[in-house]
């Protein structure tokens, strides 16, 4: 899970939510409105970070505090994220992220800034995500089930890529690798212009780690 820095509301939804504030079923641009969550979450889940597309179905619109149960946010935009279908049709064990979270509530949202969601998450060397927070631990692979094998193959890919990377470049140099090298490459896993490589965020808290490891 990674941040999102959330941008400005489509016009079409500040309009329609003048006249029409809980209806959500029926507003007309939801197409519009989940080009906007893809483009400002770089074309991943707010959740599991798996790839997500402009087309209904690729991705769903999520509702971070639930649809059926806060109306007076069905539309508000700081609530809405861009998903994946999150293994629907499966049998609720092989289901993660909106599709297994369903009417239930997350401690931390990770399109609030103020709730700093990378600050809380950290990996396992297999892919496990886990939280520094007991409760938020427990919704991750509870609510989400972001614990999915599946999932956690992909993070555990990542985790490997950024190693071998890494060890490459000690053998190119000869020696330890720079903070300098070790930030040019945090700044390319995590630019946020144009879309992100799916699970990037979990090589990029392994950097981040490093260069921690470093300062004095």
């Amino acid at each position: 899970m990674r941040a999102i820095r959330k941008g400005r509301e489509p016009a079409a939804l500040t309009q329609y939510r003048a006249t029409n504030p809980a209806d959500y079923e029926n507003y007309p641009g939801k197409a519009k409105l989940r080009d906007a969550l893809v483009s400002e979450q770089c074309g991943l889940c707010a959740y599991c970070m798996g790839r997500i597309r402009n087309e209904h179905n690729q991705m769903k619109i999520e509702h971070w505090r639930s649809h059926a149960r806060y109306p007076a946010q069905r539309l508000q935009y700081r609530n809405l994220l861009g998903v994946c279908r999150g293994g629907e049709g499966q049998p609720p064990t092989q289901q993660h992220c909106d599709t297994r979270k369903g009417d239930r509530d997350l401690q931390w949202n990770p399109a609030d800034g103020a709730h700093n969601i990378e600050s809380h998450i950290w990996y396992d060397t297999d892919g496990t995500i886990r939280s520094y927070d007991e409760t938020f631990d427990q919704e991750l692979c509870e609510v989400l089930n972001l614990n999915l094998k599946v999932l956690m193959n992909s993070r555990k890919e990542a985790l490997e890529g950024i190693r071998e990377w890494w060890m490459m470049e000690r053998r190119r140099l000869q020696g330890r690798v720079p903070p300098d090298r070790l930030e040019r490459k945090l700044a390319g896993l995590t630019a946020g212009d144009g879309m992100l490589r799916p699970f990037s965020r979990v090589a990029a808290w392994w950097v981040e780690k490093k260069l921690q490891a470093m300062r004095p």
